[in-house]
């Protein structure tokens, strides 16, 4: 069971980082779609914008693949459907939380070649080419990772919080699926925000509104589903601080699961199949590589038909060794879905219906989507709302994962935003059901949160005749999506006999049992907590009572008093004389139907994931040693085989270039022979026998080539220090003659002296040597010693000069009237004490 508490207001605009944070953080956004995936970083000093790929393509494909041992995402992996079917895995967003029975399978089927199979949790799993087996979490859980690495790279730290859009219409089992992923991938969910809301914040990121509200409606068509949300724009004030704000209200949901762009395209390869079918007489439906092909140059047809009336097909060896080649036109292809055409515009219809409000209400229907671009699908929606209210004034790719990037910057308390807030609302119905208190009675059915209740709100069951443990279900009023349960969890009350004799001790008049009931900010509901809850006189054996037994609690409202009509309370604040008493009932949460991941399925799946990371990293050093050290053959081949003028050739010795002309034929021999079998550290020291038999070579031409500078900077500080000791004791002489004291004594000066003294005779010992050491010698004078006797003598040096000069001391000023001998002058001193009368 997930809980997500997000109780603060959404500020969007510019974000800057907040003065009083020590720590910068990094939140990460991202839009996971059918097809595509795109992703934002908020990050102080990180320009906000989409995160580009590796391929620096501002959107990924959302998918994954193998190639044999190496595994792909993106476009990438997606290329290789037509090679490898049964390990290239797309449209996953299809499956997630979704019943192996459901009809989400059963359209996932029609349009993927992967194997599905029924997992112990009765959702989906899919087998790759060799058998192995991965849930729709954990494939998921593989692209967020890459989409996390992304990030990284870009944020130079670590990325763990993370915003997530979902369809309005999700149930909480897909919401589960979700967030279960983001935790295997290795994040940490900060909240799931509906697409529709997330483009109302973007929206609304560079406008602003007057007090009276102003609706749209944010008509999103995907890959996967067409969803409309209905929100409405208005200015407001803070009642507290007085301030500001721009408040969006989402009003009204709308949506069509099954009509969106896969189903544009499943129909277009349809069209595809049975002209290939209708030429050749082959069925080319038996060819999983034929289909995947066709199903690509099925999206590319789309994509001409949406600007041009007709397009020509083209697939090389599609199957059976044939080529295939037909012509498209947009007229064939919006005949084959004319039967879609009502459906398009319909989630429009119920999102304002469930608001409340007709056409007429609304300022604009703002296009998003991929699939929006498509010529029907805007020509259903023109002509459901006019023409003259379709708006193309937001970026129909990019704006639900900026927006929910400015939704996660407000979450996090490293940002400090533009106030807008929002306000989502559930677009099912939850109900619960209990037993009644009568042994043998009815089951009770209460509507805890109808259609439209508003996400972060909670409400209060109260109990007043139940003596014993019992259980409350949570359920969806009607079917969600064919093929989907309608229980969502049970919770299993305890501890109820022992709380009630607890405050019925205690002095608690009719105590009660309280259930709390929360619907998150990200749209999970939950019992959030049970207590025995009774009003106690106040004596003083009751507070004494009290200090063992529980503690005051919230007042969260009344017990009902028909044992048979217990229902849902709104919570109600009470001011009586009457002290609260309040105990914590145990709650255990049980998933009868499609549960989320326990504990230890996603520690297993982390687990199982990081050791493919681990291996996928071993094995790119393997190969990067490899390539290093074929690269290094080939480098020290090319030096063998320069003529005589190089570097190499003059600081090497014929011995030594045969040395490592045998070796490095005897290791190209072992590389094409064993090299590809060979692990890393054997690869690596390869390459370090190699460069133990160049080092020496390589050592002297670099001192060659530094020992002018080192020589220089030698001479130098030589100069230097001779110019300061002549200064010094010139200086030195003259403040002895006149009695001023000075920064250095003589001891000093001649150490000084006697230290620049031994390093010229050992420079110019050096120097004669080195004039008679051939290139290919070893140097009779290393650089690295020359730096390092200079950079002592600069020492010593600079000790002396950064010296400062002592202050000259004062001389005593003797008292009026005292003799050189100390007698006072008796007559001086008497005149004094006189001029003092």
């Amino acid at each position: 069971m997930h809980l997500i508490a997000l109780r603060r207001a959404l500020c969007v605009l510019a974000v800057i980082p907040a003065l009083f944070e020590t720590s910068l953080a990094a939140v990460l956004a991202i839009d996971y779609g059918t097809d595509w995936t795109k992703a934002s970083l908020m990050k102080p000093g990180v320009p906000f914008d989409v995160l580009l790929n590796k391929d620096s393509k501002r959107k990924i494909q959302s998918s994954v693949a193998w190639k044999r041992d190496d595994r792909l995402f993106g476009t990438d992996a997606a290329n290789l459907a037509s090679r490898f079917p049964s390990d290239s895995f797309s449209s996953l967003k299809l499956l997630q939380g979704a019943p192996f029975d459901s009809n989400a399978v059963s359209h996932f089927t029609q349009i993927s070649t992967s194997d599905v199979v029924k997992n112990p949790r009765s959702s989906v799993s899919l087998r790759q080419g060799d058998g192995t087996e991965w849930s729709t979490e954990e494939l998921i859980a593989m692209q967020l990772s890459y989409v996390k690495k992304l990030a990284e790279d870009v944020a130079g730290e670590l990325v763990q919080d993370v915003v997530v859009t979902v369809p309005p219409y999700y149930t909480q089992f897909e919401r589960d699926a979700v967030v279960d992923a983001i935790e295997i991938a290795g994040l940490r969910t900060l909240a799931l925000i509906n697409d529709g809301s997330a483009v109302a914040i973007n929206y609304a990121m560079t406008r602003t509104f007057s007090s009276t509200p102003e609706y749209h409606v944010i008509y999103d068509a995907g890959a996967s589903s067409i969803r409309a949300t209905v929100v409405s724009f208005a200015s407001a004030e803070d009642p507290k601080t007085k301030a500001q704000y721009t408040q969006i209200s989402v009003l009204g949901v709308g949506s069509d699961r099954s009509t969106g762009g896969t189903e544009l395209d499943r129909r277009l390869r349809e069209i595809l199949v049975e002209a290939f079918i209708n030429k050749h007489k082959r069925d080319i439906r038996r060819d999983k590589r034929g289909m995947a092909k066709l199903w690509k140059e099925a999206g590319r047809i789309k994509a001409i038909l949406s600007a041009n009336s007709e397009a020509t097909a083209t697939v090389e060896s599609v199957a059976f060794d044939i080529d295939f080649k037909a012509k498209i036109t947009r007229a064939q292809f919006e005949k084959a879905c004319q039967d879609l055409n009502d459906r398009f515009a319909q989630p429009v219809y119920d999102a304002l219906a469930n608001a409340g409000l007709n056409p007429d209400n609304v300022a604009s229907v703002i296009l998003t989507g991929g699939s929006s671009r498509t010529p029907m699908v805007q020509a259903a929606v023109k002509a459901a709302v006019g023409e003259d209210r379709i708006a193309l004034n937001v970026n129909a790719d990019e704006s639900a994962v900026l927006g929910a990037a400015l939704y996660g910057a407000s979450l996090s308390r490293q940002f400090k935003t533009k106030d807008i807030r929002i306000t989502d609302i559930l677009p099912h119905e939850v109900q619960t059901s209990y037993f009644a208190s009568t042994p043998g009675s009815r089951t009770i059915h209460s509507l805890i949160f109808p259609r439209g209740s508003k996400h972060g709100t909670k409400k209060t069951l109260s109990f007043n005749k139940r003596k014993e443990d019992f259980s409350l279900w949570l359920d969806y009023k009607n079917e969600v999506a064919p093929g989907f349960p309608r229980e969502i969890l049970e919770a299993q009350i305890s501890g109820v006999a022992e709380a009630l004799g607890n405050l019925t001790e205690r002095g608690a008049i009719d105590p009660v049992i309280k259930v709390t009931v929360a619907l998150s900010d990200s749209g999970f509901v939950s019992v959030e907590e049970a207590v025995a809850y009774g009003e106690i006189k106040s004596s003083i054996a009751g507070k004494l009572k009290s200090f063992f037994g529980g503690g005051a609690g919230e007042t969260e409202g009344t017990a009902d008093a028909d044992a048979e009509s217990e229902q849902v309370v709104f919570a109600k604040d009470k001011k009586e004389k009457s002290e609260p008493g309040t105990i914590r009932l145990e709650v255990a949460t049980v998933y009868s139907t499609l549960a989320p991941m326990s504990v230890a399925d996603k520690k297993a799946a982390r687990d199982r994931l990081r050791a493919l990371d681990n291996m996928e990293v071993s094995k790119q050093f393997r190969e990067e040693a490899f390539n290093t050290l074929e690269g290094y053959l080939y480098k020290l081949r090319d030096l063998l085989d320069d003529g005589p003028e190089t570097p190499f050739m003059k600081c090497s010795k014929p011995s030594e270039r045969e040395a490592i002309s045998r070796k490095v034929a005897d290791t190209s021999a072992w590389l094409h022979s064993d090299g590809e079998s060979a692990d890393t550290s054997t690869l690596l020291g390869k390459r370090r026998a190699l460069e133990s038999l160049e080092r020496p070579i390589v050592h002297r031409y670099k001192e060659i080539e530094e020992f002018p500078e080192a020589l220089n900077n030698s001479q130098k500080w030589n100069w230097s220090t001779r110019l300061f000791l002549a200064e010094a004791r010139a200086n030195l002489t003259a403040e002895t003659a006149a009695g001023l004291p000075s920064k250095w004594t003589v001891e000093e000066l001649d150490a000084l002296e006697k230290a620049v003294k031994e390093h010229e005779a050992w420079l110019s010992d050096g120097v004669e040597k080195q004039k008679h050491v051939k290139m290919n010698e070893d140097p009779a004078i290393e650089t690295r010693e020359m730096r390092s006797r200079a950079k002592t003598l600069e020492l010593h040096l600079q000790r002396l000069v950064k010296r400062k000069a002592p202050k000259a001391k004062k001389t005593p000023v003797k008292p009026t009237g005292t003799q050189e001998n100390g007698e006072s002058n008796e007559t001086e001193g008497k005149q004094s004490a006189h001029d003092e009368l």
